[in-house]
């Protein structure tokens, strides 16, 4: 079973894709080196993201779309 639940992390952004870019971003820090912010028990980069956001310790600010043109 997965924790947290995909239920509880759509609670917590606006759409899957925020939740997708949001986990490989941090995936991505946690490769190159920065602190976890949660314990876990998995090595897993993502694994270890998802369980942050789902911890409370990841945080996005949707920015202002951007007129082309």
């Amino acid at each position: 079973m997965i924790k947290p639940s995909l239920d509880q992390l759509m609670d917590l952004v606006d759409s899957k894709y925020t939740l997708v870019i949001l986990a490989a971003r941090r995936a991505r820090d946690l490769q190159d080196g920065k602190p976890k912010l949660v314990e876990s028990q998995s090595n897993k980069p993502v694994t270890i993201a998802l369980e942050e956001l789902g911890a409370g310790k990841l945080f996005f600010e949707r920015g202002k779309p951007t007129q082309l043109g």
